[in-house]
């Protein structure tokens, strides 16, 4: 691709194909055009194992890269020159090639409950009945939930938001548990019964915000994105997703964050549980914003020191 400059003239975005990552893909592509008049935008759809394969379970697969991977092979091989992923399920560890060329400003990055339509949700997650079946595929999720309530029966739900939200009205579950940037996005807002908020549910690294990659030496490409940044976004993120490295926890580990950005100084606090949700770690630390991957590593080496690598491999801290 070219810049602005020397006549760019267009810009391919990979993304998957699902209704919420064409709606990042779509945003991101308008973004671009608002930033670079005169530049055509493509968006090249690519199906990613994750999406085919919607019978297993995401921890058979090993949770990390399976929704991502072959987005980024679609850079490397030069079928296109941008890439945009929901920032939670990119690996900390990055390709040597690639690199984020943008994260644009967070949508909200809390969770939120979902109940079938006409039932009243006034008291949440505390109304719901014993054994309440709830919809989710996420152990971190599923672990903040029994940590809350060990009676609740938390059951895996793959598909797009959509189908997810149809097998709840039809009963397969009592509740179901979404990111509310995902329902905010597709005009689903309507649907949240109540937004999960800490110390009950703690989102997960890098929830709401979008991560736009490119190549690493595409220096034209880089440019063209730049404007799409959001500092502050990127401080926040940054502290999440060095805490998770720090952590040698995947994507889909049971860790849970929440940062916020208040007079340049960045507050970062997270929880890691074992999987059934009887124990749960606490840290939290605080450093100005431009210390953001000190501020992660800090705050995980906090949690190491509690016991934290045994919960995430499974086992019981000595």
């Amino acid at each position: 691709m070219q810049s602005q400059e020397n006549s760019q003239t267009a810009i391919r975005i990979a993304t998957r194909a699902s209704q919420l990552a064409l709606w990042q893909a779509n945003y991101t592509a308008e973004e671009l055009r608002r930033n670079n008049p005169g530049c055509d935008v493509e968006v090249v759809q690519i199906s990613t194992v994750g999406d085919r394969d919607r019978a297993t379970s995401l921890s058979e697969f090993g949770g990390i890269g399976v929704f991502t991977r072959e987005i980024q092979n679609a850079l490397l091989d030069g079928r296109a020159d941008v890439a945009v992923h929901s920032l939670k399920d990119l690996p900390t560890e990055s390709h040597a090639e690639l690199t984020l060329g943008a994260v644009p400003i967070r949508a909200p990055m809390y969770d939120a409950l979902l109940l079938p339509t006409g039932v009243d949700a006034s008291a949440g997650i505390d109304a719901l009945a014993e054994g309440a079946r709830i919809g989710t595929g996420s152990p971190r999720r599923v672990a903040q939930l029994l940590h809350h309530r060990g009676d609740l029966k938390t059951q895996e739900v793959r598909g797009n938001v959509e189908t997810r939200i149809r097998k709840l009205d039809e009963g397969e579950f009592d509740a179901l548990v979404l990111a509310e940037a995902g329902l905010r996005r597709l005009g689903l807002e309507s649907r949240i019964s109540v937004t999960l908020r800490p110390p009950l549910m703690f989102p997960a690294v890098g929830q709401g915000a979008l991560g736009i990659e490119c190549r690493a030496d595409d220096a034209e490409t880089q440019a063209a994105l730049a404007p799409m940044n959001d500092e502050a976004t990127r401080a926040a993120v940054t502290a999440e997703r060095q805490l998770l490295a720090c952590l040698r926890a995947g994507c889909h580990a049971p860790v849970g964050v929440a940062t916020s950005l208040d007079s340049g100084r960045l507050s970062l606090e997270a929880v890691v549980l074992s999987a059934d949700g009887e124990q749960r770690l606490t840290a939290k630390g605080e450093r100005d914003s431009a210390e953001a991957s000190a501020l992660g590593k800090e705050v995980a080496e906090s949690l190491l020191k509690q016991g934290a690598a045994a919960l995430i491999a499974g086992e019981r801290p000595v």
